[in-house]
């Protein structure tokens, strides 16, 4: 691995919403975004995950803000993008040996939905947006819905029994699960009831700093038990509780989920685009270079880039569904 060429897999922003309360912006070069065409291609994400988030402001989410979210990544991320080198949609397991190679150069994404609310109790809208492209799923945001409770809901229950039925046709498609965001009894539910490897996209430890949002050394190991993954987030008050948090604070939930046996199961999963706060010298997704530097300070090549790459690729060329073409 070299210093220079380390790809980079990105496992959450939330660049769709931004780009969704700001039309006019440009996805190939708009510094208002944290991700964007430019900021990829000078931090190296060769694959950035896109999280379809409905925001509250658009109140009670429905199937339609879904649809126009996708639209959106078709339009701004796909499309427009295309004079820049284009963005390629990752979908089946197959394309996974495509981005190792040292030919391609454009970068991939991939469609993640945080938050099943949009897909109003419907299953069959969850089959429409896996035909549409969308590849792993969070049952919940903060707060509750049809599916389970999300982390933030004060009463902690887990999956209802549609959340139950939705878990089931997620496996039997090939639709990844995310549990970043459930709550801790729904976690432990989904645990017990998937079939396939579950992620945790971005969320850190929480015996390193106690946030609600952060997992517990117990649902390390089960994520670890399971051969999941889980997604470093660059989110300040996840990472440290201080004024200003650097870089090299986030060591220490390395360290932990390592010492847990989570070596090659932690990936990236920064939530840029998501938060107005960020960690210094890690502002947007351009900066990964810096990152990849401090981590070699402290770690061998071979772990740093599993870290950075190949632990999420690895999984994605492992439970992706597999598809009539590469």
């Amino acid at each position: 691995m070299s210093r220079i060429g380390q790809r980079i897999a990105d496992f959450h922003c939330d660049a769709l919403s931004k780009l969704l309360m700001k039309p006019e912006l440009s996805f190939v070069k708009a510094s208002e975004l944290d991700v964007n065409v430019e900021r990829m291609q000078e931090g190296g994400v060769h694959l950035q995950a896109f999280a379809i988030y409905l925001p509250e402001v658009l109140g009670r989410g429905k199937f339609e803000h879904v649809m126009g979210q996708l639209e959106l990544y078709r339009k701004k991320v796909e499309h427009s993008a295309q004079r820049s080198g284009g963005v390629k949609t990752l979908l089946w397991r197959e394309q996974v040996a495509n981005l190792h190679t040292e030919a391609e150069t454009a970068p991939w994404g991939l469609m993640t939905l945080e938050g099943v609310d949009g897909l109003e109790g419907n299953l069959f809208y969850l089959q429409l947006c896996f035909q549409m492209g969308v590849r792993v799923v969070g049952l919940t945001w903060n707060h509750a819905n049809w599916a389970a409770d999300g982390i933030m809901e004060k009463r902690g229950a887990g999956l209802t029994e549609k959340g139950k039925e939705l878990v089931r046709l997620c496996n039997q498609m090939g639709m990844l699960l995310d549990v970043s965001h459930l709550s801790e009894k729904g976690f432990w539910e989904l645990a017990d009831l998937s079939e396939r490897p579950f992620i945790a996209s971005h969320s850190n430890s929480y015996s390193v700093c106690p946030h609600v949002r952060n997992l517990k050394d117990d649902q390390v190991q089960a994520i670890v038990a399971r051969d999941g993954r889980i997604g470093l987030t660059f989110v300040p008050w996840f990472v440290k509780e201080a004024d200003e948090v650097r870089i090299q604070d986030l060591l220490p939930h390395i360290e932990q989920i390592c010492s847990l046996g989570g070596a090659h199961h932690l990936m990236m999963g920064s939530d840029f685009d998501g938060i107005s706060t960020k960690i210094q010298g890690l502002e947007h997704a351009g900066c990964y270079p810096k990152l990849t530097e401090i981590l070699l300070k402290h770690y061998d090549e071979a772990l740093v880039h599993g870290w950075l790459w190949g632990n999420a690729m690895r999984y994605l060329g492992e439970h992706l569904p597999e598809g009539k073409h590469g």
